[in-house]
């Protein structure tokens, strides 16, 4: 699903539309459309500001929306910024080795 069908989904199912929603977080109903039906450019998408009041107001995950619309969380971009190394070498993981990491880490 695409970042506009999740919100649009989401929305739905807290029962508010998309003037509703807009209003609560301050944007244009005619902007939340937009989002909604992915017809924004790269320049025009979603602020995280934005994009963290939506998944407040519709009580979704901040890092995962952020995550979805290729925004990475501050958390993690400091992260990032501290270990290199590890991001580098977490990201040429295959997935089968990275679920085995995980898993190790719940236990």
């Amino acid at each position: 699903m695409t970042f506009g069908a999740i919100i649009r989904d989401l929305r739905i199912k807290k029962g508010l539309t998309q003037r509703e929603l807009a209003g609560k977080i301050d944007i244009n109903f005619t902007y939340l459309s937009k989002i909604e039906n992915d017809k924004l450019k790269d320049v025009h998408f979603p602020s995280e500001d934005t994009i963290i009041k939506l998944a407040r107001e519709l009580d979704a995950n901040i890092d995962e929306l952020l995550l979805l619309a290729q925004k990475v969380p501050d958390a993690m971009k400091k992260r990032m910024i501290e270990r290199p190394d590890a991001f580098r070498k977490f990201a040429s993981l295959d997935d089968a080795t990275i679920d085995k990491l995980l898993k190790n880490l719940d236990k």
